[in-house]
């Protein structure tokens, strides 16, 4: 499994100290995030930011996020320009696309014409870039973009697999009900667990996602397994926002923990 590690897990790390931590857990690569509570890069220039990783060995395999992608407007492109942008000065691998996210614009004609806009206007930036976008469906009921197979389809109509990946996240995939793997499309897994009894699938929500182990119910390990016999051999990425994770005092310790338990149990099932 190559593990990767995104920001939102650990914000309060400096991100010299995310890169380390990355080096301790033996990650491949970091996701740094635009929207936690610090200056993308702790204000370090794009360019040094990235020498800063590659002299740790630490691939930058993304950089979150455009929110709401596909409500395109000139501003929503001019954001687009430029994390394009700071994604090439720092050498980072993709940008990342989220979906409106708040209950509107998810009517069939209305959430199919906006995808379409709107990655119809990112290609050609990306191409001239030399860049990949992921994006990612939101598994919410509120969500502008829940299905994958919707987006893989939108994709494909563009014929554009060649500047667009899909996310698989564990979490979401598990709230929009499952539905088909797309290992071929897929650009990074984003893994979580929800480990609380007492939720039911529509009523879990962001802060809920935890460091899985025995407990999950999600099927992560099922879901990776899963993947993987179907051929993705991409970054697996620890993505976390729950506040008790975040105040973990030993954050190394416990995501170690975490990322053996899963190992091991695709080595069972592997078996």
């Amino acid at each position: 499994m190559r593990r990767a590690l995104n920001h939102m897990t650990v914000p309060g790390l400096a991100y010299e100290a995310l890169l380390d931590l990355a080096v301790e857990l033996e990650c491949v690569g970091v996701e740094v995030r635009n929207d936690i509570d610090r200056p993308l890069f702790d204000g370090v220039a794009p360019d040094r930011a990235g020498a800063l990783a590659r002299e740790k060995s630490v691939r930058l395999v993304g950089l979150s996020q455009i929110y709401p992608f596909n409500s395109w407007s000139g501003a929503i492109a001019c954001e687009v320009r430029d994390l394009i942008a700071i994604a090439r000065a720092a050498g980072a691998e993709t940008i990342s696309l989220i979906p409106r996210n708040d209950g509107t614009e998810t009517g069939n004609g209305e959430r199919h014409a906006n995808l379409r806009i709107a990655l119809k206007e990112i290609r050609p930036m990306l191409e001239d870039a030399g860049l990949v976008a992921l994006v990612e469906p939101l598994g919410f009921a509120r969500s502008s973009l829940r299905s994958k197979q919707e987006l893989v389809e939108t994709i494909d109509a563009l014929d554009a697999r060649d500047v667009f990946r899909i996310v698989h996240d564990t979490f979401h995939h598990a709230l929009a009900g499952g539905g088909p793997y797309f290992p071929a499309e897929t650009g990074i897994v984003h893994i979580s667990g929800v480990v609380d009894t007492a939720l039911g699938l529509d009523a879990m929500e962001d802060e809920h996602r935890v460091l899985v182990d025995e407990h999950d119910r999600l099927g992560n390990v099922a879901q990776i397994h899963a993947l993987f016999e179907a051929g993705y051999d991409g970054p697996v990425s620890y993505e976390c926002f729950s506040p008790q994770v975040h105040g973990l005092s030993q954050p190394a310790a416990a995501i170690r923990k975490s990322f053996d338990f899963i190992s091991s149990q695709l080595a069972a099932q592997a078996a």
